[in-house]
């Protein structure tokens, strides 16, 4: 070995005593160690005492200018003296033992710990070996070994490892070498292979001789002993090995033993241990079977329930909890067969489709079967545990469904298809070829320009509006007269005297709504607006159109209020009703000859005869009691046309009547009878109980210790059709979901107040359980109910962050509130026993269902309540807001309505233009009319995201308002909009697919005609555009997002796909208009909901068939997005810690109008400042981005952990995103003395 040279770091003095005694040692290396061994012992001896006193010593010698470390570890392997040698070991242990970890770095860098295995090896040949050498190596070792990556592999190849398994079998009665021995064995058990390794020796039997029996004796041996042998369990094969020796009944008695003698809890690291040890034995098969046999649910159930007074004792809770659960048998769902209640057989069945592999599947394949030795969520799932820190998988590695091909990465427009065949849909574009030579412009009429065939009535099957009474929802069947059933024509005239209006009530027109600064809201966001420099003269003069316009959009850049002025002020028509406290409904409808069920009545629809009692939810079946009639009645029922204009409960049944459904339903939900009226009160985000999922999971364990506590009876099953409500004593609760959208696949009663649901798979699937919308009565006051959705699928949900429920009830509303509210205790969603095999989750790793559970009371007797994941918007909802809308046109609107194309299961597909009828029909105006840049909006494609069509809703009554933001929008763009692109899926109770049991959303890049004809005609609606080069300005998709909050965009960018990757790219390769910035930067600064910072441009390879990205790839619409919308609520802004409701939803749809109306300005020949902001924006982005996470584009849950380890969740990255600074990067707005045209004279001039 070379002799290093000893050197000096500046500063240190050069006379220092312990670096003079270093560059001694440094030249007695070599030969004259072995010939001078006194002065070698002296010398080591003196640095040994001058480090030990001096604390200036050990810097000197690890200053980073020493060479001290190199040669310390060159007299160590010359050195052939035991004293010698022991000196230098106890000068490394002073050294090692301070600095951080930064001085074993050093001494690992030198190679330090490959000197000290040659020591051991050479010690351990000579008879007996020296214990106090021994002593201080393997203190050493532990010391080094958990810095050193490779210390197992280096102790494994130099043969330490039988070294130490010898010194520790020869010692087991010597606790003062023990005690390092086993330090080591720890650490060599860290590595897999080492593991293996010391099982075949013998050191698992050699830990249990250790642990056990019960002592209290040496407890810090003790202590590492368990951690070795929790180390060493992590191996299957050790595992197996510990299983065959019968020890997981020694483990479960040693821990009742310490269990029942702790009672100090001084010991509960011990105690972790052990619970260590079990939790690794069962991850195996075997070992979870011998945990069972062993009585260990029991044993562990009890000390747990005794442990759970003392709060520090959680960690002890937690493990034992997770263990149970684990072991917990894996049942099957209790159906006969996962696939959905209801089947719909297609035209024809793709031999490579979902479907064809689902109906493909063998007999039983639902059946679960423990068939794996390691437990497939074991990894992914366990609880926070520090003892666990190395087994812990990086969170914050790169997303691989990035995309890498720069091929694709690149727009082309690809129409796909020849012009020829798309020409037959020019005559769902006839706005471009209109030339008005036919209309009056008059302003008293109205042009015609309206045609819908949504009212037509396709099915003369009764409908029949359910409501409360005494005991249980009682519905009579009573056939419509015949004129009901008849379909109506609607032509191109104004609205129809056929759509049921109540006369005497004035709608609130949109007119009404008023559009107001926000001093708080400006404030709060500190967004300084560049159009509140209004001078006086503005003040004192007659606004022109153009000023009242910017002055308006001032105003909305800052906030939209949807609140309706007045709307509480109901004057003479309170008087109608009876006023009631609380209620914003306080006129009342009279209904004549309604029938009563009980003393609660159930409104008749349609006229004419009819009688016969049905109960229960099978109407018209013999399934329940029949109830008296009384003809003569008459039901007072609120109101709701006051607050709601766009919703009528007599037209809404004329629209069920149309609407196709597989079950054939035919009942009313009664909140879709008689709408929703967002409440005026807030709705906070719910603070999360400590301990409530640990409670719900310790009921669920109950139930196999104590199997004789429950019920396990079955109240409501759809899969007997003809009678899906079992009829009991009045003991159970009656559930029901055979109307539109509803979905309840089956509920059990587990106790007296707890109920098992279970959800139905879409049609023509055996998956997608996440949307529920169901009917309960039956309730007692006062009591609370536990409801379990026991089958949902994905692995985390915003009900774990302060989400709830949403109920209605009838009570409410026959009292004059008729609405949703937020509602729920004991709200979270955890992995549960219930599972379905691998074959039948499609090949998937997670094969383990998930429960959603709640709490809840009811206030008042006899009341039929519904509950729903988010607030309902029914496929018959849309076709009557549409018919509603109509019925609200003025003469300067142009509206449109054409059938798309008809679904599967034969409802209409709707399709809306609305722009502005031209000033006249003179050539500049019909010319600035045609070339108005389009917009084209989507909704709905996963029935299952209702939030979409609020924000859909809001969207379409602002662009059908009368204010001169709505009057300037319409004339600055041509509007195409499909509302609902999924209808089938939202009528038969869908989460995400269609009939063809395909999620649509990812069928644009070959959508097939007959299995997907709305993606099918959408996509060529657009690839016509792209011929005739019209292609839109914007295309957006509304969506909900489950797992976070806010709202926000996806967008597609080349430049920031690439920064994500880690592709090369040249210049050329990056060069993009950021103009795809534009549209959400101004929602960020407009929308009090909308986060900028929850955005992404990224283009994932996953989502490459998604609508966003064909619209980008294939039209080349820069400004393709997808509008994600929270189900649960904000964490930023003005509704920072509020769940979201529909009032917030449709003002969102509303402020996507504004902003496109502040993006047509950005849009303008003379703005281009705004794309130097938003270079420096998405800069800002991008270096934020690399020094976080990349779940700015991994749609994964960002929630901050609980105090209370939410365990079995989705991987989640944790740390705060850095908020945006809105000051630095804001938007540029024009200053209006540049801008003096409005944007119909600028059209006008370009037309020209």
């Amino acid at each position: 070995m070379n002799k290093p040279k000893m050197a000096t770091e500046k500063g240190v003095p050069s006379n220092s005593r312990v670096l003079m005694l270093l560059g001694q040692l440094e030249r007695m290396n070599g030969e004259a160690m072995t010939r001078d061994v006194e002065t070698a012992r002296q010398v080591t001896a003196k640095i040994l005492h001058l480090i030990q006193t001096q604390e200036k010593s050990g810097k000197e010698v690890m200053s980073k200018g020493s060479s001290g470390m190199e040669v310390i570890l060159a007299s160590l392997e010359n050195s052939r003296d035991v004293q010698t040698t022991l000196n230098i070991l106890y000068i490394l242990s002073e050294l090692l033992t301070v600095g951080r970890g930064r001085r074993v770095g050093v001494f690992v860098c030198k190679g330090g710990t490959g000197i000290l295995f040659q020591i051991l090896i050479t010690a351990s040949k000579e008879l007996p070996p020296s214990e106090e050498l021994m002593l201080q190596l393997h203190s050493l070792f532990a010391k080094v070994g958990p810095k050193d990556r490779k210390f197992g592999v280096k102790a494994r190849l130099s043969g330490a490892l039988n070294a130490t398994i010898n010194l520790t079998k020869q010692n087991l009665q010597n606790t003062k070498l023990l005690l390092p021995c086993l330090q080591v064995l720890r650490v060599y058990s860290t590595n897999s292979v080492n593991a293996v390794s010391l099982g075949k020796n013998g050191v698992v039997e050699l830990m249990f001789k250790i642990v056990a029996p019960y002592s209290k004796k040496n407890t810090s041996l003790l202590k590492v002993a368990l951690d070795a042998l929790g180390a060493l369990l992590k191996s299957k094969t050790n595992a197996r090995r510990a299983v065959d020796g019968g020890h997981v009944h020694v483990l479960l008695a040693l821990y009742q033993d310490w269990h029942h003698n702790d009672t100090r809890h001084r010991h509960m690291l011990i105690r972790k241990g052990l619970l260590v040890c079990l939790r690794n034995i069962t991850n195996i098969k075997l070992g979870r079977k011998a945990f069972i046999d062993a009585d260990g649910m029991r044993i562990l159930y009890n000390s747990s329930t005794e442990c759970l007074p003392v709060r520090t004792l959680d960690p002890l809770i937690n493990t034992s909890s997770l263990i149970m659960r684990k072991c917990f048998p894996k049942n099957r769902l209790p159906l006969h067969t996962i696939k959905s209640a209801f089947h719909y057989q297609l035209p024809h069945v793709p031999a490579a489709g979902p479907v064809a592999q689902l109906y493909s599947q063998p007999p039983g394949v639902d059946d679960v079967v423990d068939e794996s030795d390691d437990n497939e969520e074991t990894d992914a799932d366990t609880e926070i545990d520090t003892e666990n820190e190395e087994d812990e998988k990086d969170q914050h590695t790169a997303n691989d469904d990035i995309e890498t091909d720069l091929n694709k990465l690149h727009p082309k427009k690809n129409p796909g298809r020849p012009f020829e065949e798309l020409r037959v849909y020019e005559r769902f574009f006839l706005e471009l070829s209109e030339d008005f030579q036919g209309c009056n412009f008059e302003p008293s009429k109205s042009a015609s320009t309206t045609s819908s065939s949504f009212s037509s009535t396709r099915s003369t099957r009764p409908i029949i509006v359910p409501t409360a009474q005494a005991l249980s929802p009682k519905h009579v069947p009573i056939m419509s007269c015949q004129e009901d059933c008849n379909p109506t024509e609607r032509k191109h005239t104004p609205p129809s005297p056929s759509v049921p209006t109540p006369a005497p009530l004035t709608p609130l027109e949109l007119d009404t709504i008023h559009l107001t600064k926000d001093q708080d809201r400006r404030e709060e966001a500190r967004i300084p607006s560049p159009d509140t420099h209004t001078t006086l003269s503005s003040l004192t003069r007659p606004p022109s159109q153009a000023q009242m316009m910017e002055r308006d959009l001032a105003h909305v850049l800052e906030c939209v209020s949807l609140e309706a002025e007045g709307a509480l002020n109901t004057g003479d028509e309170v008087e109608r009703g009876v006023k009631q406290e609380g209620s914003p409904v306080n006129a009342t409808r009279h209904i004549q000859s309604p029938l009563l069920l009980g003393g609660i009545a159930t409104r008749r629809v349609g006229g004419g005869g009819g009688g016969g009692g049905g109960g229960g939810s099978n109407r018209g079946s013999d399934c329940g009691s029949e109830g008296a009639e009384d003809e003569g009645a008459v039901l007072e029922v609120p109101d709701t046309a006051l607050l709601l204009p766009l919703h009528d409960p007599d037209l809404y049944v004329e629209m069920v009547k149309g609407t196709q459904s597989v079950p054939q339903y035919a009942e009313v939900a009664y909140p879709d009878y008689f709408g929703h009226i967002a409440p005026t009160f807030k709705e906070p985000l719910q603070e999360r109980v400590y301990g409530v999922q640990r409670s719900k999971i310790f009921q669920d364990i109950e139930r196999l210790i104590h199997p004789n506590d429950i019920v396990d009876k079955v109240v409501y099953d759809l899969d007997i059709p003809s009678c899906p409500v079992i009829e009991d004593n009045g003991e159970s609760l009656k559930f029901n979901s055979q109307f539109e959208s509803g979905n309840l696949r089956k509920a059990v009663q587990i106790r007296k107040n707890e109920y098992d649901l279970v959800l139905n798979s879409d049609i023509n699937s055996n998956h997608y359980h996440q949307w529920f919308y169901f009917e309960a009565s039956g309730m007692r006051v006062g009591t609370t109910y536990r409801f379990n959705i026991i089958n949902s699928e994905k692995s985390n949900s915003q009900f774990n962050y302060g989400m709830q429920v949403l109920m209605y009830s009838v009570q409410e509303a026959i009292s004059g509130r008729p609405r949703w509210v937020r509602t729920g205790t004991d709200i979270c969603y955890y992995k549960n026993h219930f599972a379905r095999s691998s074959i039948a989750a499609g090949g998937q790793k997670g094969k383990s269902y998930y429960t959603m559970t709640f709490s809840t009371s009811f206030s008042h007797k006899d009341d039929v309540c519904y509950f729903a994941y988010h607030y309902p918007y029914t496929y018959s909802t849309l076709k009557m807001h549409l018919s509603k809308l109509e019925a609200l046109r003025t003469p300067e609107i142009y509206l449109r309505q054409d059938v798309l194309c008809e679904t599967l299961g034969g409802n209409s597909c709707p399709l809306l233009t609305i722009t502005a009828m031209p000033e006249s029909n003179s050539n500049d105006h019909v010319c600035q009319f045609r070339n108005r840049p389009l917009i084209f909006l989507s909704a709905r494609v996963h029935p299952g995201e209702t939030n979409a069509s609020w924000v859909m809703k809001g969207t379409l009554e602002f662009l059908m308002g009368t204010s001169h933001l709505a009057a300037s929008l319409r004339d600055a763009y041509i509007f195409k909009v499909v509302p609902m692109l999924n209808p089938d899926g939202v009528v038969n109770g869908n989460h995400r697919c269609s009939l063809s049991g395909e999620d649509l959303n990812r069928q644009w890049q070959n959508p097939n005609a007959e299995l997907h004809p709305t993606i099918y005609h959408t996509k060529s609606l657009l690839q016509y555009l792209a011929h005739i080069q019209r292609a839109p300005l914007v295309f957006c998709d509304y969506h909900g997002h489950s797992r976070k909050k806010n709202v926000f965009m996806y967008g597609c960018s080349v430049k920031e796909t690439v920064w994500q990757s880690n592709i090369s790219a040249t210049s050329s390769d990056l060069q993009e208009d950021l103009g795809y910035r534009a549209l959400p930067k101004i929602l960020s600064q407009i929308a009090p909901a909308f986060s900028m910072t929850s955005c992404s441009f990224v283009v994932e390879r996953s989502k490459e068939s998604t609508a966003r990205v064909v619209v980008w790839r294939e039209i080349g619409v820069q400004r393709s997005y997808t509008m994600e919308s929270t189900l649960c609520g904000c964490d930023q802004g003005k509704y920072k810690g509020l769940q979201i409701g529909t009032r917030e939803l449709e003002e969102m749809g509303a402020q996507f109008c504004v902003a496109l109306l502040r993006l047509k300005r950005l849009t303008g020949i003379r703005n281009h400042q705004h794309l130097l902001d938003l270079e420096s924006d998405i800069i800002g982005t991008q270096t934020k981005v690399v020094s976080s996470s990349p779940t700015t584009y991994v749609m994964e849950e960002d929630e901050p952990s609980f105090l209370e380890a939410i365990d079995y969740s989705a991987e989640s990255n944790d740390e705060d995103a850095e908020p945006e600074n809105e000051h630095a990067i804001q938007v540029q707005e024009n200053p209006i003395h540049l801008d003096q045209l409005s944007d119909c004279e600028t059209n006008r001039r370009d037309c020209r």
